[in-house]
């Protein structure tokens, strides 16, 4: 299968509208939380954005395109693409992608990022109001849905499936990228040290 330690492009030739990047999950009350969030809002834990966006770490040039989604591809297993990034920096180059996918159209509902080192800053939010409501927040599809890599066998399927490797042993890895793939129907996006990753994409995950 593709492996590409390459920028993250996109064609959606077959998405809806881009007014779909800015609808986000209204954060009920009385939660101390943000307000909806759109692929220009910043989710909790996170700087606020300056008038350009930096180029994620290990790029070697400007972002122009989105993650790449072949959609004429009719395999039963996803389409893989590997955004190299230092274990420090695979949170931001993973945040980076689900905008860009969300600025390019994909649905929030259709995105799952998971961690395999410290949770998203909007998990533990969550997480923090019991499990229940964490997991219920999934099967409504109305925002992007954060969760612990090691817990992906808990998440519900989604079109594309963004992974940090953030953290966690080689073993971790190893074990929890299959896991993932399991969780796209189209399009894995997994953000990492490119050698580290490689090893076990190329082992055929």
């Amino acid at each position: 299968m593709p492996l590409t330690p390459e920028e993250p492009q996109i064609h959606e030739s077959a998405q809806g509208p881009r007014a779909a990047a800015s609808a986000g999950r209204p954060v009920p009350t009385p939660r101390p939380v943000p307000g909806p969030r759109t692929a220009a809002t910043p989710r909790p834990g996170r700087p606020v954005p300056g008038p350009a966006r930096p180029a994620p770490p290990a790029a070697s040039g400007p972002r122009t395109d989105a993650p790449a989604e072949n959609r004429s591809d009719q395999r039963g297993e996803p389409q893989i693409q590997l955004i190299p990034a230092p274990v420090d920096g695979a949170l931001d180059a993973a945040e980076e992608a689900v905008d860009l996918l969300l600025e390019t159209g994909r649905a929030p509902g259709d995105v799952l990022v998971l961690t395999t080192g410290e949770p998203h800053p909007w998990a533990a939010h969550e997480l923090s109001f019991g499990e229940d409501a964490y997991w219920a927040q999934q099967d409504t599809r109305e925002d992007v849905f954060f969760a612990d890599a090691a817990s992906a066998a808990r998440a519900a399927t989604r079109p594309v499936v963004v992974v940090a490797v953030n953290g966690g042993s080689d073993e971790a890895v190893a074990s929890r990228l299959p896991e993932a793939m399991g969780r796209a129907s189209a399009l894995l996006i997994v953000c990492g040290d490119a050698q580290r990753v490689g090893a076990v994409l190329g082992a055929g995950v």
